[in-house]
C-alpha cells in the first residue's frame, strides 16, 4: 500500500479491464463470426496489452489494442481499453473519440461513459464529466466510483456541498473506499469545517497508515492549526511514502486538492 493513492486513481481509470477484449461480444448473425483459435489468439493479445501497460510500456498497450480494433472492431471493450491508455498517454482528444465509438457499439455499458468522464476531467471539462457520471448512476445506480468522480468534477466547478455530498454516498456503499473518504476530508476542510476535517485524517492514517494523501493532508493542517510536531511527523511519512507533494503543482493541478488546502501546504513548504 506505499502508493495507495496511485493505486485508486489506477483502478478507476483502468475500470474496464476485467471484459474479455476477445469474447465480450458473442458470436452474432449480423457480425463476423470468429473461429475459437481467433478468440483465443485475442485474449492472448490482450493479455500481451495488459501487461506492456503494467510494465510502462503505454506506447506498446496503445499498439496491442489498436491490433485487437482492427480485428475485432465490433467489441467495445477494446476500443474502452485503448481509450483508457491513451488517456495515461494524455491523448485526450483521441480517447474522447475511442469512448464515443464504444459507447456506440454498447449504450448501456456504464465502463464507457465513467472512462470518458475522467478524460473530460483531465481537460477540465467539468460539465461534460458530471453528464457522464451522471449517465453511469442513471444504469448503475450503485456505483461508488461515479459518486465519487463526480464528486470531483463537481469540485472543479467550486460546487463543495454537493461534492461532499457525493464523496458520502460513494463511502456509504464502498466504506474501504479510501480515496473516497480522503476526498471527503479535504472537501470539509475546504469548507471552513476544519476540525471535523482533521479527525476523519487522522482517522483515516491510523486505518492506512501508508496514504501518502492523507499523511501530507495532515501535515497541511495541523502546521496551520499550530500543531507543529504532530505536522512534521505526518510530513516524514508523507514524503517517503510519495514525493510528489513537494511539488505544489502537482497537488494543485493533477491530484487537485481544494485551494484551502493546497495552500495550507504551501505554507509549511515554505518553512521547509
Amino acid at each position: 500500500m506505499t502508493q495507495i493513492l496511485s493505486l485508486l486513481v489506477l483502478l478507476l481509470v483502468w475500470i474496464s479491464v476485467n471484459i474479455s477484449p476477445a469474447t465480450a461480444i458473442p458470436n452474432h448473425p449480423t457480425l463476423p463470426q470468429f473461429t475459437e483459435e481467433q478468440l483465443q489468439a485475442g485474449d492472448r493479445l490482450a493479455e500481451k496489452a495488459f501487461a506492456a501497460a503494467r510494465e510502462g510500456d503505454l506506447a506498446g498497450a496503445e499498439n496491442y489494442w489498436t491490433e485487437l480494433i482492427e480485428q475485432f472492431p465490433h467489441n467495445p471493450a477494446v476500443w474502452s481499453n485503448r481509450g483508457n491508455i491513451r488517456v495515461s498517454e494524455n491523448k485526450l482528444p483521441e480517447a474522447i473519440a475511442d469512448f464515443n465509438q464504444a459507447i456506440v457499439l454498447a449504450p448501456d455499458a456504464p465502463d464507457p461513459y465513467l472512462n470518458r468522464g475522467i478524460a473530460w476531467e483531465r481537460m477540465a471539462k467539468w460539465s461534460e464529466a458530471i453528464a457522464d457520471y451522471n449517465q453511469v448512476l442513471e444504469l448503475y445506480p450503485q456505483d461508488a466510483a461515479a459518486f465519487n468522480n463526480r464528486g470531483n468534477a463537481q469540485a472543479g466547478l467550486g460546487e463543495w456541498q454537493g461534492a461532499i455530498a457525493d464523496y458520502l454516498a460513494a463511502v456509504k456503499i464502498a466504506p474501504d473506499f479510501a480515496l473516497a473518504r480522503a476526498n471527503h476530508a479535504l472537501a470539509l476542510y475546504q469548507t471552513g469545517q476544519v476540525a471535523e476535517a482533521i479527525q476523519k485524517l487522522k482517522f483515516l492514517a491510523r486505518k492506512y497508515p501508508q496514504f501518502p494523501d492523507v499523511r501530507a493532508a495532515l501535515t497541511a493542517a495541523l502546521w496551520v492549526a499550530g500543531k507543529r510536531g504532530e505536522a512534521e511527523s505526518n510530513w516524514v511519512a508523507a514524503a517517503g511514502l510519495d514525493s510528489r507533494y513537494h511539488n505544489l503543482n502537482w497537488v494543485k493541478n493533477v491530484r487537485r486538492w481544494p485551494p484551502a488546502m493546497s495552500a495550507a501546504l504551501e505554507k509549511f513548504l515554505k518553512l521547509q
